[in-house]
């Protein structure tokens, strides 16, 4: 069973929606991802999705698109 099943479960039996947040790795620039991640899960995230930049996001939102954009600027 992966980790996202299991806590898909332990929130299922307890009766309660699980946060998912998608973030894209590097954005705004690589070194604050990790602290981004661990603020969200500080903060009650409890599945964290993580994209990997690419150069032609054309079926992800402007929002996410964007995102895509300054984390392959920075690297």
């Amino acid at each position: 069973m992966s980790r996202i099943s299991q806590q898909l479960g332990r929130a299922k039996a307890a009766g309660k929606k699980s946060l998912v947040a998608y973030i894209v790795n590097g954005d705004p620039v690589p070194a604050v991802t990790l602290t981004v991640m661990h603020k969200l899960v500080e903060k009650g995230v409890d599945i964290i999705e993580l994209g990997v930049p690419f150069s032609d996001p054309m079926a992800e939102g402007p929002v996410i698109q964007k995102a895509h954009e300054r984390a392959l600027v920075s690297n």
